[in-house]
């Protein structure tokens, strides 16, 4: 099997994996998008990587979904929305027992994309590292934070682990990855959605904890009834320890939409509010925050789902 690192997704942290594992003497080659964002990339010379004040660039090989070749190992680190559709793309290059990394935020994008490649094994990532994009091809580090990968459907350790560590990448393999991801989901619940029709920084719903605690309330309730009681205990207490530890940031849904950006609201608060539908429960106040937060995006032309 070839030790080959395909990155689909050019973003914060697909980028930022890209040039971890290229400095530790990997092999990698990144998908871009179509012929035109392969040659933009191309004219760049690959991706820089900004850590300390310290730029350094990386002439990673860049392909498009329709190159020859098979792929064995592929991280998609692409937005939720825009996951199985790329996969879709990809499926008929991807070899027999290939290994995907899921990166996605939420839940539900996961699913769609193991549907799309079903002879494929799919592991799903939850990350908390800090990057953001400074300008096309360039990302900077912004804060230490960790990996958590994990596969529910195969508890093996894959052989390729050992190069995270050879990258610097913190992760962990975790049997739990699923009660990861829906932890993640509702403090992005109780957290981003506020920070959109507030229109304020994570610091901001200090002014509104009354409305944040309810929330955390409804999502507790939604964690137990979905088999995840792990994911929920003292959810509340762990939302206030973000919102003071994140005080000046912004969400990442508040900056979508102050860029006039898709979000991925669809795999955030309305897999949660589906979730809660198929389970029978009645959640007034998160179901409510679900409609606010459809009409304040459509009411800037923005896609609501």
């Amino acid at each position: 099997m070839s030790s080959t690192w395909h990155i689909l997704g050019a973003g914060s942290l697909g980028s930022l994996w890209a040039c971890r594992l290229a400095a530790a003497g990997k092999a990698v080659r990144m998908i871009l998008r179509d012929d035109r964002r392969l040659q933009a990339y191309q004219r760049a010379g690959g991706l820089t990587l900004v850590e300390h004040d310290q730029a350094r660039q990386y002439a990673i090989p860049g392909e498009t979904a329709d190159a020859p070749g098979p792929i064995h190992r592929l991280l998609v680190a692409c937005k939720a929305y825009d996951a199985a559709p790329a996969l879709a793309r990809l499926a008929p290059r991807l070899a027999e027992g290939a290994e995907l990394v899921l990166l996605q935020n939420g839940l539900g994008s996961q699913d769609e994309v193991a549907d799309q490649v079903p002879h494929a094994r799919c592991i799903f990532a939850s990350s908390t590292e800090g990057a953001f994009r400074e300008d096309d091809w360039q990302v900077r580090f912004a804060g230490h934070g960790f990996n958590w990968l994990g596969d529910p459907a195969n508890p093996t350790l894959p052989e390729w682990f050992d190069d995270l560590q050879d990258a610097g990448i913190p992760g962990q393999w975790t049997v739990d990855i699923l009660t990861r991801l829906w932890r993640k989901l509702a403090l992005n619940c109780a957290i981003n959605p506020l920070t959109v029709l507030h229109e304020c920084h994570n610091g901001g719903l200090l002014e509104h904890l009354g409305e944040v605690e309810a929330l955390c309330t409804e999502l507790s309730q939604l964690l137990h009834r979905c088999g995840q009681p792990e994911a929920a205990q003292d959810l509340g207490e762990e939302v206030q320890r973000v919102i003071l530890a994140t005080a000046a940031n912004y969400s990442s849904m508040y900056q979508d939409v102050r860029a006039n950006r898709r979000t991925e609201v669809h795999y955030l608060l309305g897999h949660a509010c589906r979730a809660a539908a198929r389970h029978g429960m009645h959640l007034e106040r998160l179901e409510r925050l679900h409609q606010r937060l459809v009409d304040n995006l459509r009411a800037r032309g923005l896609p609501s789902d």
